[in-house]
């Protein structure tokens, strides 16, 4: 399989040469990477057939910004129900949603600059294809789908977080501060025209001829995502939900993706590219070509690096200890642990030891001392309330729920990243599984299940349950259809999807965020707000406009 160049953050202007910019390598079958330096790019470069082609990895690179990142990540964990902060000094404000989360939040400035600049390389795609020459007319057609998908799923992220924000159809040749304020309606209206468009000429398979790229399967599935969305949304219409419905049995059907036979195989490190992976946004090996990296590797650890038998490793991550679960996710999203195998597939309940030698006890003071050889059992996560005397007998520390902190949780096990270059490493180099067939499921039984389909929602929410059950508990799993509320939907989407950027932007839609956080995130619920449903607008973007607060207001609140 082929890999294709990725290009950081081009941003397509006439008469502003594109100085010092560097072409990164998409990820291939076999792991390796092309690197590609390229300078002085001039403005009629776009209009040759490598140009067009390189801007369209161009644009990819701009998904960097939000999948597997601080930006991405803090946006869609935090200040939900489903994790609060852990002892990380960094950004607790964005789970907390004090005064601090306000207009100058440089995570928005960022996600805002690099996704309008991929905007801005897309419409120039979009513009120019035409009038390229030397480029076969089915890839020149495929290159302007992506183009339109990629600008698709940007406008998609900014109406979920802003609500109406500028929506730019044609390239930005000079800079300019004309902007205004589009309704949510028109931009879904445009979102949803953008991926009807570019299916039809994107690569009818489940995995790209050159892996990374958007296919049929990956528009479809996001075309799903979107009508689910609209349908709560002040733009909703009757159709919504029957829209989204033929959209995610299109994906289910017609593309040989199928689910793995086993849920901890989906995330296992050497395995991104399985069945069920739908699409991915490409990292690499190569420090140069890396950008910033996939970080999600380091927030969801606990401190386990100065507990008695350990220290930090690669394989056990570097624990940032920022994202902690809450009750809720570990009491009622994970309650049936003996017929559900999620919980023990999701989180990390062993540590063996890296540092030999004998230590006085830290958190489990059932006995005094503890012993190591390299590799013995250092500490172990029961997942309930062992006694004392249970624990005693241990030649280990054991941690109870009751003994969580801050510091010391559950973490989940999906992003570590064992192949990064030292135990410092922050950027990642692992793919990030952006939307997978599992997903697919969940948003088909939600829209089936929203438009009393109760029957076929409980079989496509079987088809995962099944998967996740323990050997032998397969039937003890199945629901039937007045199994189904509104609460089994949100949990069930938790016990797939737990700390895959999807929770946030759930609630959001769902229409019942506040209610949730004030429930379930005790360090939230003092303050958030009826305005916090949307995030507020960068003040560079404001105080760049024409006419600033008057020509481009600010969501409520901010």
């Amino acid at each position: 399989m082929k890999s294709f160049k990725l290009f950081k953050k081009i941003s397509f202007l006439a008469n502003l040469g594109l100085i010092g910019t560097l072409g990164l390598g998409l990820q291939s079958c076999n792991d390796l990477l092309t690197e590609n330096v390229v300078s002085r790019i001039g403005n009629d470069y776009i209009n040759t057939a490598k140009g067009l082609n390189d801007a369209t990895s161009a644009a990819y690179s701009t998904m960097r910004s939000w999948y597997g990142t601080e930006r991405g990540m803090n946006l869609t964990i935090f200040g939900t129900d489903t994790y609060t902060n852990g002892a990380d000094g960094s950004w607790k404000f964005m789970n907390t949603y004090t005064t601090d989360f306000d207009t100058r939040n440089g995570l928005l400035a960022e996600i805002w600059n690099d996704f309008y600049q991929g905007i801005n390389t897309c419409n120039a795609i979009i513009g120019r294809s035409s009038a390229v020459t030397g480029l076969a007319e089915s890839v020149k057609k495929q290159r302007v789908a992506e183009a339109k998908f990629i600008r698709a799923h940007h406008y998609f992220i900014f109406t979920q977080l802003f609500g109406g924000v500028d929506l730019r159809l044609t390239e930005t040749l000079a800079p300019t501060k004309v902007v205004k304020r589009s309704t949510v309606a028109e931009q879904y209206a445009q979102i949803i025209k953008d991926l009807n468009e570019a299916i039809p000429d994107l690569e009818n398979k489940s995995r790209s001829a050159e892996y990374g790229r958007a296919t049929r399967a990956a528009a479809e599935h996001l075309l799903g995502r979107v009508y689910l969305t609209k349908a709560t949304s002040s733009a909703k219409a009757g159709d919504d939900y029957a829209k989204a419905i033929v959209n995610l049995k299109s994906v289910i059907a017609n593309y040989g993706l199928t689910l793995l036979p086993n849920f901890a195989d989906v995330h296992k490190q050497g395995n991104e590219m399985n069945n069920e992976v739908i699409w991915s946004v490409q990292y690499t090996r190569d420090p140069l070509t890396n950008a910033g990296g996939n970080n999600a590797h380091v927030f969801f650890g606990m401190e386990y690096d100065v507990l008695p038998g350990m220290q930090r490793d690669t394989e056990n991550g570097r624990p940032f200890k920022r994202y902690k679960p809450t009750n809720y996710t570990l009491d009622v999203v994970f309650n049936n642990r003996d017929i559900d195998s999620r919980y023990k597939k999701t989180f990390k309940d062993t540590y063996l030891s890296n540092k030999p030698g004998t230590y006085n006890t830290s958190f489990d003071l059932t006995k005094k001392t503890v012993t190591f050889a390299l590799g013995d059992t250092a500490i172990f996560l029961p997942g309930y309330e062992m006694s004392e005397a249970e624990r005693a007998k241990k030649k280990y520390q054991v941690l109870v729920p009751s003994r969580y902190d801050e510091r010391i949780f559950p973490a989940i096990n999906k992003h570590f990243d064992g192949g990064r270059v030292d135990r410092t490493q922050f950027e990642g180099g692992r793919d990030f599984i952006a939307f997978r067939l599992a997903d697919t499921y969940l948003m088909l039984a939600e829209a089936q299940y929203f438009s009393g389909l109760k029957a076929d929602a409980a079989a496509n929410y079987n088809m995962i349950r099944r998967r996740a059950a323990w050997p032998g508990k397969e039937n003890e799993m199945t629901i039937k259809a007045d199994d189904i509320t509104l609460d089994f939907v949100m949990d069930e989407r938790e016990r797939e999807l737990l700390g895959e950027q999807s929770r946030w932007l759930d609630l959001a839609r769902w229409g019942n965020l506040i209610d949730r956080v004030k429930k379930y995130n005790p360090q939230a619920a003092p303050f958030i707000k009826a305005h916090h449903v949307l995030r507020p607008i960068p003040q560079l973007q404001i105080d760049r406009a024409e006419g600033t607060s008057t020509g481009f207001p600010q969501n409520a609140g901010y």
